[in-house]
């Protein structure tokens, strides 16, 4: 066979990623914020841009719900107080200490110190640094470096400037208006066996019942092993929903929030230069920029309502029922629905927020693996629906004899057509946070 070369003509169809498409695609996962941080930028970059203040009238809305939408807004503006929409940041932990500091009858000398030993307490509470440490800094004896925290840890809350979980457990103890000498012997003395359950030693040790340990263990559970986490350490986020979801007559109704995005427009004034020869290439070419700009916004926003509205009929029970509601869908069940990439599905509900009757939830939320039941059901189910009766049952069990792993595989096989296999259902269990059936285990009555 001969081989030769040569020049031949041939016509291909390719696409080619303009940065124009590859604007626009990128526009698609970026979050409101990302999106109005985008737009400021190009507002530099382009003097034909130009941003207006967001108008509530922009917001895409079902036009058939649009009167009945804005009558059940304003009903519940009459129970909103303004005072909810104060924000401001709470006390932190760290200066909740130094106010009470200030209040002690102490030299002003002392309060230093001590104040140098709460600049070393975590937002949990705790004494992250070596005493000793401290008092190298400060170039004071152990015994003084003793005082000081003695002094830090009589500061509310109780338990604060603990070193560990142990002695902030007995701090509490030791305060407790109802004297406990038992749960502090066994706090001091034996906390590795009492957290891991090994009971039988300590009431051997003891000669103590494992009734009386249990009582112990119920009183413990009282205690906060964080006592600063009640006190604020950033300052609160708020997210704003970029959907809202609405009962109206019976209809659930979906609205884009647009009034969120900076309004775009083109600058009046430069409207003559575009027929000036001179400058007429440069602002073509930024009056495309700005024409691109505007459509690209407009397809992720209409993209963005789409995609919502896909879900909400998807997913209609959520919102009536809440979470354990959700059904199996998948990226790919919205894409088919509405005729698009499945990676578009994907960009759109990126950093996206729904606001629902049951709360505000990411998009990512709605989207559930199928988990297939028994074959007699030929059902599916979900994850976040398994995990909902795995609850129900540990909850409802016999705290005297707990269900083991295996016993729950057989109930949820029996009970509710759900075959799964006992390391499925450790995984389950471990990531509801909920221990073994050995350390769920009671020697005694009661709620525990």
């Amino acid at each position: 066979m001969q081989m030769s070369a040569g020049l031949f003509q041939q016509q291909v169809t390719s696409l080619t990623m303009t940065q124009g498409l590859a604007q626009a695609i990128s526009l698609l996962q970026f979050s409101t914020a990302e999106l109005t941080d985008f737009i400021q930028e190009k507002s530099l970059e382009n003097p034909l841009l130009e941003m207006e203040d967001h108008d509530p009238k922009d917001i895409i809305v079902d036009r058939d719900f649009k009167r009945n939408t804005t009558i059940r807004y304003e009903e519940q503006d009459k129970q909103i107080s303004p005072l909810d929409f104060l924000t401001g940041k709470g006390e932190s932990l760290r200066e909740h200490l130094i106010s009470q500091l200030r209040l002690l009858n102490l030299s002003e000398h002392i309060k230093k110190q001590v104040q140098y030993f709460i600049y070393h307490v975590n937002e949990n509470g705790y004494l992250t640094e070596d005493v000793e440490e401290l008092c190298l800094d400060l170039k004071i004896t152990s015994t003084e470096g003793r005082e000081i925290l003695s002094l830090l840890q009589s500061l509310e809350p109780v338990g604060v400037g603990a070193r560990n979980l142990q002695e902030c457990l007995l701090l509490q103890l030791k305060k407790s208006p109802e004297k406990n000498e038992l749960a502090e012997m066994i706090v001091a003395e034996y906390m590795e066996a009492f957290a891991n359950k090994r009971w039988k030693i300590i009431s051997n040790k003891l000669s103590i019942s494992l009734e009386e340990i249990q009582k112990v263990h119920d009183v413990i559970q009282q205690l906060e092993p964080r006592p600063g986490s009640s006190f604020s350490h950033d300052v609160p986020e708020y997210i704003a929903a970029d959907v809202s979801v609405i009962e109206v007559d019976g209809e659930l109704v979906v609205s884009v929030n647009d009034d969120l995005i900076p309004k775009i427009q083109f600058q009046a004034q430069y409207k003559s230069l575009l027929k000036d020869k001179e400058i007429n290439s440069y602002i073509k070419e930024k009056y495309h920029e700005l024409q691109w700009l505007i459509k690209s916004v407009n397809h992720r926003q209409l993209t963005l309502y789409r995609v919502a509205k896909a879900i909400v009929k998807k997913q209609r029970d959520f919102f009536y029922k809440g979470s354990e509601a959700l059904k199996p869908l998948s990226l790919k069940d919205i894409a088919e629905e509405l005729e698009v990439h499945e990676s578009t599905v994907s960009r759109i509900t990126s950093n996206k927020y729904m606001e629902t009757p049951q709360g505000i939830f990411e998009l990512k939320h709605f989207f559930t693996h199928s988990l297939y039941t028994s074959s007699s059901t030929a059902g599916s189910t979900t994850a976040s629906h398994i995990k909902n009766v795995m609850k129900q049952v540990i909850d409802q069990e016999n705290k005297l004899k707990p269900l083991s792993d295996q016993k729950i595989v057989h109930i949820l096989a029996e009970e509710h057509s759900i075959e799964l296999s006992r390391r499925v259902i450790a995984k389950y269990r471990d990531e509801l946070n909920i221990p073994s059936s050995s350390k769920r285990k009671r020697f005694a009555e009661g709620v525990g």
